[in-house]
């Protein structure tokens, strides 16, 4: 037994002994103390937002456990409290200048906005600023002042090791960022991100980034393939190629994470851990923004969940994956021009999906899956006149079972163009797999994940309905169915070896 033991104690020895000497970002291991996650952005522009109370709810049945604030908005973090839903705040650019100034400013923000809800409400980092550096760099040489005097508030709460500060950065503070290899940081910015680099490693906060990939494509069309940009298989011609490392890059946002180690490591950091606070891609827009698509965004979003989710990393760090925001919730009506400002949303403000992400198993995070029960429906307050052509239609040309909405039958009560298109709405799209593009008709329709099914009229989508089957009505007429983040142009280079990278 005693053999036994010494052996033990000397595989023990070893185990600490290697560890220890591990020369490959020592400290972020420690730092990345759960596992990878997707989290999402929450933008307020929107007209007829649902109560703070309604949206926590909201995100509790989309199984969303990882929030941003723009703001400090109070009855969201009231509503918040005593649920598991962790939360970065954010001090908005107009108050940076207030809080670098005054400690006693930093320290009345942290009372009011931190520890006044800390830790019923699960408040996670604090992101001081947004894109400072590149959209007001007129306030960069406030923002570290800012960032210290914070993190000295937080330290007087004893609230500096559960809570880390940082500031969202766009890609664009790095410079010549493909290939990874030899992107660096923008040199007149070199001083403040130093600075800002030395808190982040003293304070084991993580260097956050706002990284799209959509913008590196639209800037770098001809040259990056759209493959690249939405994680789509890809053959080895196609893969991008650090000439200098010879690692293989199969999508854009992993070489934009790996410029930004470069880019750290660059200067001598290497315990930093990124953390991708936007990522997206636009729903719809102009004749300017082509590949602003449903299909696109559906493809983007649904990939990169999988792809964080999977832990497969960079290929420069495999053994590091970055936990991402997707940007964002709600499509923010309100916001100005262009079309694609107003429709980077997983959801409208009613909170109905704009498309159902693909992401089966990838467990039970965002419920707006195809692999979870969903319904179309027809919209509220349409014209009647274009209801009836949209029902119309299903029913004839689409091929939807309308049996069940005759005179007499289940779904004939009650007796509207509402609840008739809503039902032969339903059928076709069902009929047609649950298909995102099924739920339109010229924009009177909608998916929702609540059951239309009332009484005795179960709808089709519903999974209390039979297998029954009944004869298609003939019906009549048919009817048809900020700012910009920009990347400097990616040099790729194309290989056909790949050799394996150890670190």
């Amino acid at each position: 037994m005693a053999d036994s033991k010494l052996t033990l104690l000397s595989i023990l020895l070893i185990f600490i002994t290697c560890t220890a000497h591990s020369s490959l970002l020592p400290e972020i291991k420690k730092q990345d103390d759960q596992e990878p996650y997707v989290g999402i952005n929450i933008g307020t522009d929107v007209s007829n937002l649902v109560s703070a109370s309604d949206l926590v709810s909201f995100l509790q049945l989309q199984k969303i456990a990882h929030i941003r604030l723009y703001d400090t908005n109070p009855d969201i973090l009231k509503a918040l409290a005593k649920t598991k839903i962790r939360v970065i705040i954010s001090v908005p650019n107009n108050q940076l200048l207030g809080i670098g100034a005054s400690n006693a400013t930093a320290a009345t923000w942290i009372g009011r906005n931190v520890a006044a809800y800390y830790p019923q409400t699960l408040i996670t980092a604090i992101a001081v600023g947004d894109e400072v550096l590149t959209t007001i760099p007129s306030s960069a040489p406030i923002l570290m002042p800012a960032i210290e005097s914070l993190y000295s508030a937080l330290v007087a709460s004893n609230l500096h090791t559960q809570i880390k500060i940082s500031t969202p950065s766009a890609a664009s503070i790095i410079l010549d960022p493909f290939p990874p290899s030899q992107a660096y940081f923008n040199q007149t910015l070199t001083p403040i991100i130093t600075q800002l680099l030395q808190f982040c490693s003293r304070t084991k906060s993580p260097l956050m980034m706002n990284l799209y990939p959509y913008y590196v494509f639209m800037q770098n069309k001809g040259v990056v393939p759209l493959e690249n940009s939405l994680f789509k298989p890809l053959t080895p011609s196609k893969e991008m190629v650090d000439p200098n490392t010879l690692l293989h890059y199969t999508n854009v946002l992993d070489a934009m994470i790996d410029s930004v180690y470069s880019s750290m490591s660059n200067l001598n950091f290497s315990d930093v851990l990124v953390l991708v606070t936007e990522t997206g891609w636009p729903s719809k827009g102009d004749s300017k923004e082509p590949y602003a698509t449903i299909d696109n965004a559906d493809t983007y979003n649904s990939n990169l969940i999988k792809h964080v989710l999977d832990r497969s990393g960079t290929p420069l760090h495999p053994e590091i994956t970055s936990s991402v925001y997707l940007y964002e919730l709600f499509n923010e009506d309100l916001r100005a021009s262009p079309i694609s400002e107003a429709n980077w949303g997983l959801f409208y403000g009613n909170s109905t999906p704009v498309y159902l992400l693909h992401v089966s198993g990838s467990g039970t995070f965002l419920a707006n899956d195809t692999t979870n029960q969903t319904y179309c429906i027809a919209m509220d307050a349409v014209d009647p006149r274009t209801l009836q052509t949209a029902l119309d239609w299903a029913c004839g040309p689409g091929r939807a079972n309308c049996s069940e909405i005759q005179p007499g039958e289940t779904c004939y009560k009650p007796n509207n163009v509402q609840n008739h298109a809503s039902y032969a709405f339903d059928s076709y799209y069902q009929k047609e797999g649950r298909n995102a593009g099924s739920c339109d008709f010229k924009g009177v329709a909608m998916i929702t994940t609540t059951d239309p099914s009332h009484g005795a009229c179960i709808f089709p989508g519903s999974k209390k309905v039979t297998n029954t089957t009944s004869t298609v009505v003939n019906a009549t007429q048919a009817s048809g169915a900020d700012q910009i983040r920009f990347i400097s142009l990616f040099a790729v280079s194309y290989a056909l070896i790949c050799y394996p990278f150890f670190l």
